[in-house]
């Protein structure tokens, strides 16, 4: 019984973890693509930019403080999470696309398409990144 609840404390804090850091690194991506814009970048340079920073800072921060049991393969564990983000991005950029198409417009349907985008996208990142990328030893 003690086993089944330890494992799922664990669970609760990497997700609790998991969603802290990923609001942190919101904030890197959409706070850096401002300043581009406001610097004069062009869009879709100052977007990949800003992903790439958010997605460098959500692995050093996942791996040191959301998975610290995960034992550390080194550039493989660094690939899988390039890859991963990689496939969640177009993943992201899909379900968006499709919400748009699929979701009658409406005031907030930008916002709720979005909103729908990210959720599907923050699913498949933490079940994967916990049990491939930051897997146990």
């Amino acid at each position: 019984m003690t086993d089944v609840r330890e494992r799922s404390t664990g669970l609760v804090q990497q997700l609790v973890r998991f969603v802290l850091v990923g609001g942190f690194c919101a904030l890197v991506d959409s706070g850096l693509y401002w300043l581009l814009l406001h610097a004069g970048t062009w869009v879709h340079l100052a977007k990949a930019l800003s992903f790439i920073a958010g997605t460098t800072t959500a692995y050093f921060l996942n791996k040191r403080f959301t998975f610290t049991d995960a034992e550390d393969r080194g550039a493989a564990q660094a690939g899988g999470f390039a890859v991963l983000y990689t496939v969640t991005f177009f993943v992201n950029v899909g379900t968006n696309a499709l919400m748009l198409a699929l979701i009658p417009p409406f005031r907030w349907q930008v916002a709720l398409c979005w909103v729908i985008a990210q959720a599907v996208g923050t699913a498949i990142n933490f079940v994967l990144l916990r049990t491939v990328v930051f897997r146990k030893a």
